[in-house]
């Protein structure tokens, strides 16, 4: 007869998607799990916003069907898809109805049959993007660790790399098309198209980023009877033994989930090559311009915006068909580096300006700004063969986080994928 699962003691250092997601699967498993976030929130950098800004998350953040161990965790915790999900076909159109829509069906397929009846797009276009996606297809959606989403796309039609390459890009990995790398693109077009049928869906959230995970998560972790410690940064992490203790107390096993900053601090006496790996790590930020106009529904939940010199955001999301106010608008601005230099007063007056222009016809009232939120450091800059550190450090110390080795690139899902595997190796 095969015995349970030996309750274990384990400490979650960090509360974002990763360490969140780490802590359920301990948890599940019976070990006794307590939690450590230096924030009063949990979350990350995937939360929402509180105090007056109630109601507004710190970013626009979107799943797909692909995002199976998301949506697993999600199950888990009491999150069903329908309550949480939008769940649409894949539409990247502009506010004028340009742009792919992807028929239900097996993902290649709808994928073909999108481009074929893509409109403003010539024929030659079309076969191109077909042709490529084909090669990619044939070779397995794998490159060279060295090649770029530019070096995979230089034979590519204009239109077709500007108008779909590079939103999808800077969409996927944060990282511009002539700096990213080309396997984790690849590697995010397979999971969308080579996963079955509803890969390539779109996921919007229709409740706010902490009723997604995180209240959930912190709810049914302390119905297993975890503790959860907020508002705790753990100052010292040591080895005691064969045990770990944070801050004195004394655990099996430790799991750092916390950014790559503060992991690189805590690790660095244990592994000081580790620490310098995860410090090393480049950044681009996000920017979300919240804006108001009231009465306005736009023709889709999410459109695709021209992004350009004088035009920041990439996307627009209409927030009143996902459980918001009516005329809340959320615009993202990925990439955004040379943005922020600006300052955030001329990118919001730069997006408002965009909107007015590419929004004219859906817009029913004069756009406001409410707020705009910078997070500075969103996701880790995803550039080819990147040296990212791994998830094993020690026995019984475990890293968790979209930064830790993978071939994902800052995601939900490469967050909840790399909870779950570090608290397998912290399990055992």
């Amino acid at each position: 007869m095969k015995r349970p699962p030996v309750a274990r003691r384990i400490a979650i250092i960090g509360a974002g998607w990763a360490g969140l997601s780490g802590a359920v699967e301990c948890a599940a498993t019976g070990a006794e799990v307590t939690l450590f976030e230096m924030s009063p929130l949990v979350g990350g950098r995937a939360r929402d916003v509180a105090g007056a800004d109630a109601g507004l998350d710190n970013g626009q953040h979107i799943c797909i069907g692909a995002y199976s161990e998301t949506l697993s965790v999600l199950a888990r915790v009491g999150v069903a898809e329908a309550d949480a999900f939008l769940r649409l076909p894949l539409r990247l159109v502009d506010a004028e109805g340009f742009g792919l829509c992807l028929p239900a069906g097996a993902p290649m397929t709808a994928f073909a049959r999108a481009v074929l009846g893509r409109r403003g797009w010539s024929w030659r276009d079309r076969f191109a993007l077909l042709a490529k996606a084909f090669e990619w297809k044939l070779r397995g959606f794998a490159c060279t660790p060295e090649a770029t989403v530019a070096d995979l796309v230089a034979g590519l039609p204009a239109s077709v790399r500007q108008q779909f390459i590079e939103p999808l890009c800077v969409a996927a990995l944060n990282t511009p098309a002539e700096s990213a790398s080309g396997a984790v693109f690849l590697r995010v077009l397979h999971d969308a198209l080579a996963s079955g049928p509803g890969a390539a869906d779109l996921l919007l959230p229709k409740v706010g980023l902490g009723a997604l995970l995180p209240r959930p998560a912190v709810d049914w972790l302390e119905s297993k009877g975890a503790t959860v410690r907020l508002a705790h940064r753990v100052e010292r992490l040591e080895v005691a033994g064969a045990a770990w203790r944070v801050d004195g107390l004394s655990f099996d096993a430790v799991l750092v989930a916390a950014s790559a900053h503060e992991a690189a601090r805590l690790v660095a006496p244990h592994d000081a090559a580790w620490a310098a790996r995860a410090a090393s790590l480049l950044y681009e930020p996000i920017v979300t311009v919240y804006a108001s106009s009231p009465g306005t529904r736009l023709a889709e939940p999410m459109l695709v915006l021209h992004s350009e010199a004088a035009r920041p955001a990439q996307f627009v999301f209409d927030r009143g068909q996902l459980g918001g106010a009516q005329g809340l608008l959320a615009f993202v601005v990925s990439g955004a580096a040379s943005w922020v230099e600006r300052g955030l007063v001329a990118t919001e007056e730069a997006t408002l300006a965009q909107a007015r222009a590419e929004l004219a016809a859906q817009l029913r009232a004069p756009l406001t700004a409410l707020r705009t939120i910078v997070e500075k450091r969103a996701t880790f800059r995803c550039t080819p063969a990147l040296d990212r550190p791994p998830t094993c450090i020690a026995p019984g110390l475990t890293a968790a986080g979209d930064y830790v080795d993978g071939p994902y690139p800052a995601t939900l899902e490469g967050a909840v994928r790399s909870g779950i595997a570090a608290a397998h190796a912290a399990l055992s």
